[in-house]
């Protein structure tokens, strides 16, 4: 299974005071030298936290991993990524007032307009996978617009506040997973991933890449970068290794 470190709460620490550090260029590097299978960052459109500049000092730097580009999909995020040309492209919904992402993308709700926005990114060369919540219309409607992918939603399953929800939630995901695969789809997931909920998940054998950022960041504190990403990778591949 891979492992996609999600930067921006890097930036998010450095945004706070409006300077230079911490870099998250360098926590890129450190992260892809921690065993990281992949850098994910997202470039807002209100731009809390990563900044242009850091697309393309990203883009410049992270050769032997690739990059991962979350965005809203609007046109000035779209111009963005053809000139940058990450290896992916992950779609997801965007409100301003949000603390971070809420819930997954409307595929079924915009997938006419999803159609021509996927083929021009896969045009240029960028494959597109779609966040979307563990819903089999979802899935269906990501398939039509011309997915490569998608990246099913964990927060539900992250913050369920009982044992029963939980398993709840774990089998909705277990369930899309299995769907999405058989049909033809890579199968990704991510948010709200931790330390202590995050091999039940991993240990979902149609999931190939889980995308975590805020717990390795906030960790990272105590223990620094390089083992807050070296232990979420341990963690991953101790379930996967058992199976």
């Amino acid at each position: 299974m891979k492992l996609g470190v999600n930067i921006d709460h890097i930036a998010t620490i450095r945004e706070a005071r409006k300077t230079y550090e911490p870099d998250p260029v360098k926590g890129a590097l450190i992260a892809q030298d921690a065993g990281a299978d992949q850098i994910t960052f997202h470039l807002r459109e209100d731009r809390r936290h990563i900044q242009d500049e850091d697309v393309i000092r990203l883009r410049c730097t992270i050769k032997r991993i690739p990059l991962n580009m979350e965005m809203a999909p609007t046109e000035e995020m779209k111009n963005i990524a053809i000139d940058i040309k990450p290896e992916r492209v992950t779609l997801v919904p965007e409100k301003r007032e949000e603390i971070t992402t809420e819930g997954g993308l409307d595929v079924s709700g915009m997938e006419e307009y999803l159609k021509s926005f996927v083929k021009e990114l896969k045009d240029n060369g960028i494959d597109v996978a779609l966040f979307i919540d563990p819903e089999e219309n979802q899935i269906d409607a990501s398939l039509r617009a011309g997915a490569d992918a998608i990246e099913l939603h964990t927060g539900e399953y992250a913050n369920a506040t009982s044992e029963n929800q939980q398993k709840k939630e774990l089998e909705r995901l277990k369930k899309a997973a299995r769907y999405a695969k058989e049909k033809g789809l890579k199968v990704f997931a991510g948010h709200g991933l931790t330390y202590t909920n995050v091999q039940p998940v991993a240990a979902i054998e149609e999931i190939e890449e889980l995308n975590i950022g805020h717990s390795i960041i906030a960790n990272s504190v105590f223990m620094g970068l390089d083992e807050a990403v070296r232990k979420m990778k341990k963690l991953i591949m101790e379930v996967r290794n058992s199976e």
